[in-house]
């Protein structure tokens, strides 16, 4: 059950008669080329940022999406088409890992903390999603209080495309903003110390002895009397064997390479690299500076990526749902990182409680089911919850065929 509701769509073209404003004018590729700044790298061209970005897109990208309905005994999945559509296959070109990867990456680097879908419908029902590309969607205020968007030439509202919003403007709330501008001083810095790392390393002006000749010398006037000196003074062939060198003509000394510490390249980049965990809400570890810490990676889970999470499941479950009972729902708990010891002894603590049964504590841990395992017991003789009442107790059982067996 879906909302496809047909809706007029507002042109917005030039009227037949009317020409083109002299000003107008057509960029090629070539042209931009020509027009773009040499040194200008975009975000999505920063291995730091791209590996950021793409570490948070997988994660997002990995979790499943359940099509939920409240109830009176709390909230239960739903499996029919639409969550089928949502959660294996959003469009017949992209399956939900795919479709979810690229629109968070949208969201933090190319769209600006906004990405737009399209959901393409036939007969009333939603055939499939589909990411518009960033750039191609404006974004219009209406004057009253709200917004409209424009594609194609077209006038659609938040009720015909799917509008997800991360990191929302002050004036505008119901658009995102990003992370460009706090990132591109960053990025600006991370690829002058690639450039100046790229640099260092292919200089071949890194000499570690310098010989100091008599510039009297015929020889020392030309390059090949350079290189015959030498070869006759200096170069030997064997690995190990002395110099011999005239003493009053020559001068040897060695030279202490510069290196990329003496540069304190490391230190830049590391520090640049903690600046973009600090914006992205990463930990660093993601990013190559320190070791894992399982805090920190659920703590990352429970707010960076529930975060994002939460933007896309409450825009889906607006725009494409009718039902008030139905919502949309990522798969959190997935991420979180637990041993399999934590998960049995947490499993076999629920099941011994009868909160959970078995097939579900085999399902936590990555086994299939098994019969005899959908009844839920609790800790007395592990029978079926529904007979705690017609059981007796052992000591009382006990007791009372002792005495008869002493009288």
């Amino acid at each position: 059950m879906s909302k496809r509701k047909k809706k007029k769509a507002y042109q917005k073209s030039n009227p037949p008669n009317q020409t083109r404003s002299a000003s107008s004018f057509a960029l090629t590729q070539l042209d931009w080329e020509s027009l773009a700044y040499e040194g200008y790298i975009p975000l999505s061209k920063t291995p730091e940022i791209v590996s950021a970005v793409n570490k948070i897109a997988s994660l997002i990208g990995s979790m499943t999406i359940h099509l939920m309905q409240n109830t009176s005994n709390g909230d239960q999945r739903i499996k029919n088409q639409l969550s089928k559509l949502i959660d294996i296959k959003p469009n017949p070109f992209m399956v939900r890992n795919t479709f979810i990867s690229a629109l968070v990456r949208c969201l933090l680097l190319d769209g600006d903390g906004n990405a737009v879908i399209y959901p393409r419908t036939q007969d009333g029902y939603v055939e499939g999603l589909y990411l518009i590309p960033p750039g191609q969607v404006s974004f219009i205020d209406d004057q009253n209080y709200g917004y409209y968007m424009s594609y194609m030439g077209h006038r659609y509202t938040n009720e015909d495309l799917c509008h997800v919003v991360l990191n929302p403007d002050p004036y505008h709330p119901w658009k995102g903003t990003g992370y460009r501008a706090s990132l591109r001083r960053v990025a600006d810095t991370l690829n002058q110390a690639q450039a100046t790392k790229k640099g260092f390393m292919e200089s071949k002006w890194k000499p570690s002895v310098i010989v100091k000749v008599d510039a009297m010398t015929e020889e020392f006037s030309s390059k090949a009397g350079r290189e015959k000196l030498l070869e006759k003074y200096v170069t030997s062939s064997e690995d190990g064997t002395p110099w011999l060198i005239p003493a009053d003509g020559f001068d040897v000394v060695t030279v202490k390479p510069l290196s990329l510490n003496d540069l304190a390249i490391k230190d830049s980049v590391e520090l640049d690299k903690k600046t973009v965990s600090s914006l992205l809400d990463i930990p660093p570890f993601v990013l190559g500076i320190g070791s894992f810490n399982q805090q920190e990676w659920n703590n990352f889970v429970n707010t960076r990526i529930r975060g994002i999470c939460t933007a896309i499941q409450q825009a889906l479950t607006d725009t494409l749902l009718i039902n008030p009972d139905w919502y949309f729902r990522f798969n959190i708990r997935s991420l979180y990182s637990y041993d399999l010891q934590t998960l049995s002894t947490v499993g076999c603590n629920l099941y011994t409680r009868g909160i959970v049964d078995g097939n579900e504590v085999r399902d936590s841990m990555g086994y299939s089911p098994r019969d005899g395992l959908d009844e839920l017991v609790i800790l007395e003789n592990y029978i079926p919850q529904g007979m705690i009442g017609d059981q007796k107790k052992l000591e009382q059982t006990g007791g009372g065929s002792d005495g008869e067996k002493n009288g």
